[in-house]
Parts: C-alpha cells; sequence; structure tokens
C-alpha cells in the first residue's frame, strides 16, 4: 500500500506527464500529486502540432490532454511556467526557478526532448523556427499562411517526420518549399531507400524540391530578416522562412547534473531505466521522449522513442511502478503520421543495419501498400500506407518473432493472422 501522506512529483508537463497523473488518480492513489511543466500552458499532445493543427484544421484547445479544470477535480497541483532546477537525491527535493524547493517521496522525470539547433550563421534571424511546443506552431500557423498568400519560399532543413509534415502543410497553404537533406532519400535513417523514395514521390507530385546530400552551412537576411539558405554544395535557396527539423535530444541535464545512470549518445542517449522504468536511484523513474529502457525489439540493448504512443503509455505504465506495481515496458514502438491524402502507421524498430530484406503487399504505385522489414525471416517492423485496421496484426507478428514465409507476407490474399497461427 501506498501511504496517503506520500508525495508524488512528476518534472515535465507534456502527455507523458499528465497519463502519469490522471493514473496515480485513477489506481487510487491519495497522496499529493505534483505536476511541473516550463510552458504556462496545460499538458497538450504533440501530433496535432505538425498536423491538424498547424493546417488550420483543429482549434487550439483541441491539443490538450485534459481539460483544464480535470486538475483541480483531480487534486492535481500544477506549477506550470516553472523551471527545474536542481534535483537534490539525497534531500528528495527538486528546487525551481523561482527558488521553490518540493519535497517529493517518489520523482517521475518526464522532461522531454528539445529540438537540435542549426549551428550556422544567421540562426538569429527572425524567420528562422523550429517546431516543439505549442507556442512554436501557432507562430508557424500564422507564417505558412502569409508565406501561401504571397507566394513565399520556405526551405526546410531535414526531411524527417516534422520536415516533412510541414512541407505538407505549407504547400496546403500554397507555399514554395524546399527541403535539403544529407540522405539520398527522405527519412532515410528511420525506413530506408526503398520506402523513403515513396516519401519523395509523393511530396514530388506535391511540388516540393528535395536537395539531397547536401545541409546547410549559412541563412542569409537583411534588417534581420531571412533571403536565402547556403548549402555545402555552393547553392543558394531563396528563401523568406527557414525550419530547422534536424531531430530533437533527451533533456536530460537535470539527470545528469543528480548523477543518474545516462544512456550512451551512440544508444540515443536518454536516461537509463530498467524495464519498469525506474533510474537509478530507486525513488526517481524516467518516462516518454527521455527514457532509455531495454526493449527486446533492441536487440538485448536499449530503446528510446520519441513519438505520441510512447508518451501515452509510457506515462501510465511509470505512475504503476511508483506505485509498486509488477511493471514490464515493453509495448511494441508505434507512430503515425499524415501527409496530404496520405496517412500511415508504423510498429516495431528496425533502424539502418539491423534488418536483411524488405517485402511489401499491395500496390506502391498507389501508395496502398504495407512493407515490412525482415531479420532472417522475422518482422523487425511493419508500416501500412492508406491501409487500415492491420495494425494489431502487425504488432503480433512483431511481437512473436516467428519466422515467416515472405512469399505468403508480400501476398494481399493471405491474412496478416494466418501468418503466426
Amino acid at each position: 500500500m501506498v501511504d496517503a501522506h506520500q508525495t508524488f512529483v512528476i518534472v515535465g508537463g507534456g502527455l507523458a506527464g499528465a497519463k502519469a497523473a490522471e493514473t496515480l488518480r485513477s489506481e487510487g492513489f491519495t497522496g499529493r500529486v505534483i505536476l511541473i511543466g516550463d510552458e504556462r500552458d496545460h499538458p497538450y499532445e504533440r501530433p496535432p502540432l505538425s498536423k491538424g493543427y498547424l493546417l488550420g484544421k483543429e482549434e487550439r484547445d483541441s491539443v490538450f490532454a485534459q481539460p483544464s479544470g480535470w486538475y483541480a477535480e483531480a487534486e492535481v497541483e500544477l506549477h506550470l511556467g516553472q523551471t527545474v532546477t536542481a534535483l537534490d537525491r539525497a534531500a528528495k527535493t527538486v528546487s525551481l526557478g523561482d527558488g521553490t524547493r518540493v519535497h517529493y517521496d517518489k520523482l517521475l522525470l518526464a522532461t522531454g526532448a528539445e529540438p537540435r539547433r542549426l549551428d550556422i550563421p544567421g540562426t538569429d534571424l527572425a524567420g528562422v523556427h523550429h517546431l516543439r511546443r505549442l507556442a512554436h506552431a501557432e507562430l508557424l500557423r500564422g507564417v505558412l499562411a502569409a508565406l501561401g498568400r504571397d507566394n513565399g519560399q520556405l526551405v526546410i532543413a531535414g526531411a524527417g517526420w516534422i520536415g516533412l509534415e510541414v512541407a505538407a502543410a505549407a504547400r496546403t497553404y500554397g507555399a514554395e518549399v524546399t527541403i535539403v537533406e544529407p540522405a539520398p532519400t527522405p527519412l532515410h535513417g528511420v525506413l530506408g531507400p526503398e520506402i523513403g523514395q515513396v516519401f519523395a514521390d509523393l511530396h514530388g507530385e506535391h511540388g516540393v524540391k528535395f536537395h539531397f546530400g547536401a545541409r546547410l552551412t549559412a541563412i542569409t537576411g537583411k534588417d534581420g530578416m531571412v533571403l536565402a539558405a547556403l548549402t555545402d554544395d555552393g547553392e543558394e535557396h531563396p528563401a523568406h522562412d527557414v525550419l530547422a527539423a534536424i531531430g530533437a535530444a533527451p533533456r536530460t541535464a537535470l539527470a545528469e547534473a543528480a548523477g543518474l545512470d545516462v544512456a550512451p549518445r551512440a544508444e540515443g542517449g536518454g536516461i537509463a531505466t530498467d524495464a519498469s522504468l525506474r533510474t537509478s536511484d530507486p525513488d526517481v523513474y524516467a518516462t516518454g521522449d527521455v527514457a532509455s529502457f531495454p526493449h527486446p525489439a533492441a536487440g538485448g540493448g536499449r530503446l528510446r522513442v520519441e513519438h505520441w504512443a510512447n508518451a501515452l503509455n509510457g506515462g501510465p505504465a511509470a505512475a504503476r511502478a511508483m506505485l509498486g506495481q509488477d511493471v514490464t515496458y515493453d509495448r511494441v514502438p508505434y507512430f503515425f503520421s499524415d501527409q496530404y491524402d496520405m496517412g500511415l502507421e508504423y510498429s516495431g524498430h528496425a533502424p539502418p543495419g539491423s534488418y536483411d530484406q524488405v517485402v511489401c503487399r499491395g500496390d506502391m504505385g498507389r501508395r496502398e501498400f504495407v512493407a515490412f522489414w525482415l531479420k532472417e525471416g522475422r518482422v523487425l517492423a511493419g508500416m501500412n500506407m492508406n491501409v487500415w485496421d492491420v495494425t494489431e496484426d502487425i504488432q503480433n507478428l512483431v511481437r512473436s518473432g516467428a519466422r515467416v514465409d515472405a512469399e505468403r507476407l508480400g501476398d494481399p490474399a493471405v491474412p496478416l493472422a494466418d501468418l503466426i497461427a
């Protein structure tokens, strides 16, 4: 039993933190729950920031994880707009930027990740943007609308998920878009060249220009405004605005300063936890984008996942572990994306070098297919594009580790469920 007089503190005001707080209450915890976030907004979900909200299809209130009144009703104490400056594990306190010290009995670090910055001249210009927070999306929504009205030019550094989703939104508004990407295809490090080319074709058909095999070296401007983006192959790309979409880094500084174990950068970094999301301090847990945890999909190593489903599921898992429940967090990684009239879901984990075969079933030309990444006949990951109601079957294939017949796997007439029957 958890003592009703205990205080559980959650550092991080994103979806993972909000779901952890919700779970603590739904599981019957009656002690104090304190949630500390460095944004002034209530916890919200991030996918709309590059999808529906950015496109103007969703209202601002739709992004929040809970109605604003829920926190008072659930007796969750909010400290918003507050940065945690120090963690004292011996005293079991966290210090806030305003000088307040908060005691905890159990602590959950859900500090998330922050966008990687371009380390080039010109990033201080007003037209250089990142997309991670609601305030970023609010600003960028207006920027894209203005670019669309004026036939303006947007240059995006990075052809990952954020870069491609913003490109789709920008083209929907009518802006001209150029994406600069050092790899030979979009999403090359996630999906490989075979499926990466599908995204190159999709965006090319919608008027996006790609500049592969290059990196930005400088952003030029005048009177504080962007004029162009320069690349390391000597090209100059006219631009009114630039989006840096070159990935995110886990926010581990607080944990590192407190002496908690951190995963090596080669393994994705993050705060190292066990399978129950407990850190090297038995009273401190970590979840969401910042957590690095052992997972079967990592082949005996660690996994750090930056997607929505990890926050949605990891927050509750950490909360239950904090309550003393037996928790093993080993869900199959999952994410989704929407670009133009294309929707997809991806389940599993198949980084470059981990697979030896890609099998597709369906029509790649019409972008209605399911792709599978295999290693020695076992499905590591699957992605369904404009094909629906197959995620559970794909995840079962991944989870089973069963060898499958590649010919049957690629045959749409064979139900996926039959492959592991």
